[in-house]
């Protein structure tokens, strides 16, 4: 597996991250565990976790299974040096069992997060490095944008948290690009820790003019990108679980009210006609082409639940584009 630059940090990365949410919870230990395995023997490196998953998924949790699950993979086989490890704070939440849907997921309009609070931080980091069992993390991010807390607060507990060598480097996830500009000022006046990494939703589907959402990249945040390569580009959710290969199951997804109109129908055409041409899914495709991307640089992170899902993925790393198609993808739209 290629590996690629975080940010202009000097540290060098899989092109590709394994997304560890459902690990503990949805996925069980066997799976999860070979899927680890086979990840790393692979050359894989970025494994992404945080310390809320994943409450929704199971009755009377607040989090930490896939932390917990990670320790236990990294105490079996040490293999914490071959890793770069990324897990988030300020998205624990207060009030789980209220907030969980009957039957699995999240009511996210009614969720209430712990924040990122100085005091919150810093406890978190601790409770984090507790449950995968190692003296640090690579990469912690702010998970849940927290305008409650005046960003000073903030800021100045992630950078004591990194001169503390608990952390190596910082990010953020799920926030606007003026959020994102003021904080990267703070830290250059201030002399803190920047981030170097942000973790947004992106994917080959453009959302709709009209969505507000600071989880979404949308072609401001991309703009903001480009202009500042020493802040990557980490895609969750890259194949919008799944919903390209499938267009019943893409009708009925809550995810495509995001996108849902004539450009999505455009884009999706093209995709469909160029998967069929090259010999992949739709799914294989989008990875592919998130990976060929060079303005931003883009690290998506698979999730798969299963190890079916996992081996469905890999394709995608050995699928090389031509300018032309890569053209046609990025032409398709209304």
């Amino acid at each position: 597996m290629k590996h690629v630059e975080l940010g202009r940090t000097g540290e060098r990365v899989s092109r590709i991250g394994l997304g560890c949410m459902l690990m503990g919870t949805t996925t069980d230990e066997t799976t999860s565990y070979a899927m680890l395995d086979r990840f790393t023997e692979a050359g894989g490196t970025l494994l992404d976790t945080a310390n809320c998953y994943c409450w929704w998924d199971r009755t009377g949790s607040n989090g930490g299974e896939s932390e917990e699950l990670l320790g236990r993979w990294l105490a079996r086989g040490g293999r914490r040096d071959r890793v770069f490890l990324a897990t988030k704070a300020a998205g624990l939440v207060l009030n789980a069992d209220e907030a969980r849907l009957e039957g699995g997921g999240a009511d996210w309009g009614r969720a209430r997060f712990d924040g990122a609070g100085a005091k919150t931080l810093n406890a978190s980091i601790d409770d984090s490095l507790r449950r995968l069992g190692t003296d640090h993390v690579d990469l912690y991010y702010v998970h849940v944008d927290d305008r409650a807390t005046p960003l000073e607060e903030t800021l100045e507990a992630l950078d004591g948290i990194v001169r503390s060598g608990k952390v190596r480097h910082i990010g953020w996830s799920n926030v606007r690009t003026w959020r994102m500009e003021r904080i990267r000022g703070l830290c250059e006046r201030h002399g803190w820790t920047a981030p170097v990494a942000l973790q947004q939703q992106h994917s080959y589907l453009r959302p709709r003019n009209d969505l507000d959402t600071a989880s979404v990249v949308d072609h401001e945040q991309l703009d903001y990108l480009r202009a500042h390569e020493d802040l990557s580009l980490v895609a969750y959710s890259p194949i919008l679980r799944g919903i390209y290969d499938d267009p019943a199951k893409r009708a009925d997804h809550w995810m495509m009210e995001r996108y849902a109109g004539p450009d999505a129908d455009a884009r999706l055409d093209a995709l469909a006609t160029l998967a069929a041409e090259v010999g992949v899914t739709p799914n294989q495709l989008v990875l592919a082409w998130l990976l060929h991307q060079s303005s931003p640089r883009v690290i998506p992170l698979i999730g798969p639940r299963t190890l079916e899902q996992y081996e469905a993925a890999l394709p995608a790393l050995d699928l090389a584009l031509s300018p032309e198609q890569l053209a046609r993808l990025d032409a398709a739209g209304a």
